[in-house]
């Protein structure tokens, strides 16, 4: 039996955790639960169906926190880190971060602080935090959510690491694959977070359609798989089946493949490195079907070769890039940018980088780049908006 604590639970990824614990009350037990805030009826349904006290919930929002707290008789801790406080405050095996951007880096690094398994679902808390994170992590002590890092980790077991030639990155290509840019201008929000073949958060929606996301997890794979950029290809699959491949030197190319669904790398990661049966429905060898593959257009989509710039040049480079683009989605909600333009101001952004990078030493330093970062985004959209 592993005891988990789950960070963002009612978002798509927690949720999809809560319902394979669910079926398997056998292996796995919750001991915490921590939200933002904006859905505090789940979480209360959450602590009540798993036998959870106040104290046992982290909600970021004040309002949250209230409202928990009355239904469940109880103080829950509540403000700005109060995952990494939930963290802190249980005996976990397992910790799943599932919360949204580089503000899940504070409650990465209380996981690392502990024993438990690192579940590592928020990509961007690695992205940002970069040898940081590496760092604290104890050997093994990672494993990847990302359905991409997870097939990778799969293909990879029981191979030693001279035998790995290229890692490749697949991805659905977004609900724009084909357009040119000039369409790309006329996008909105609406049609912004409307995904082909994955049903995701409005963060990671987004930044599959501006392919942000497969640089982030360019950037991810680089540092979790000690690879080199160059060696980290991306290849266009629309069917989403295909999650990743692994080349090795000898030629041949091992590929992980399943329904496109995140209860299986989701109960992989809690379950490391077990397998829980039974977890979603194979694929069906019994019917027709094909597999695409096509190259990425790097021209109307460049944030896959801005991503792979950032991760040669390493710290603080990586945390800039999520930074701009966090800022940049932000403004592109608020009807003040054009959708490519997300990109443009994080390549603008990257360009006047050396100014004022500096390598962090600790998550304060992150926060200061990601400050300065935002610094450079305003000043940017200003000039766009004159």
């Amino acid at each position: 039996m592993r005891n988990v604590v789950i960070l963002g639970s009612t978002g798509s990824i927690g949720s999809q955790a809560v319902e394979v614990i669910r079926e398997n009350r056998d292996k796995f037990n919750i001991v915490g639960i921590a939200i933002g805030g904006a859905n505090p009826k789940a979480a209360i349904e959450q602590a009540q169906e798993f036998g959870l006290s106040a104290d046992q919930i982290a909600v970021r929002n004040i309002e949250g926190a209230k409202e928990v707290s009355r239904a469940l008789g109880g103080y829950v801790i509540t403000g700005e880190n109060s995952a990494a406080a939930l963290v802190e405050s249980q005996e976990a095996d397992v910790v799943l971060n599932a919360l949204v951007g580089a503000s899940g880096l504070p409650a990465t690094m209380a996981a690392l602080r502990s024993d438990a398994t690192l579940a590592l679902a928020n990509k961007e808390s690695l992205v940002a935090g970069g040898r940081i994170v590496l760092d604290a992590a104890k050997p093994g002590q990672i494993v990847p959510v990302d359905s991409e890092h997870s097939a990778m980790a799969q293909c990879m077991r029981g191979t030693r690491r001279s035998e790995i030639a290229r890692l490749v990155l697949t991805a659905s290509g977004g609900p724009f694959r084909g357009w040119e840019r000039e369409g790309l201008m006329e996008v909105t929000t609406e049609e912004a977070v409307v995904h082909p073949t994955w049903s995701m958060g409005t963060m990671n929606t987004i930044n599959s359609s501006t392919l942000v996301n497969k640089g982030l997890e360019l950037i991810e794979a680089a540092m979790l798989f000690d690879m080199d950029p160059d060696k980290i290809d991306v290849t266009i699959h629309p069917q989403s089946v295909i999650h990743s491949l692994v080349t090795f030197t000898d030629g041949a190319t091992l590929a992980q493949a399943s329904p496109p669904s995140m209860k299986l790398p989701i109960a992989h990661a809690l379950d490391w490195p077990n397998r829980v049966p039974d977890v979603q429905e194979p694929l069906d060898f019994s019917q027709a079907f094909s597999w695409e593959f096509e190259p990425l257009d790097n021209e109307v989509f460049p944030a896959v070769c801005l991503a792979r710039e950032v991760a040669k040049k390493g710290d603080p480079y990586p945390a800039i890039y999520n930074a701009a683009n966090e800022a940049a989605v932000e403004a592109f909600f608020a009807g003040r940018i054009k959708f490519p333009e997300i990109v443009d101001i994080i390549g603008e952004v990257l360009d006047e980088a050396d100014e004022f990078a500096a390598v962090p030493s600790d998550v304060f330093d992150v926060m200061r780049v990601e400050s300065r970062t935002r610094e450079r985004v305003a000043a940017a959209i200003a000039r766009i908006e004159r």
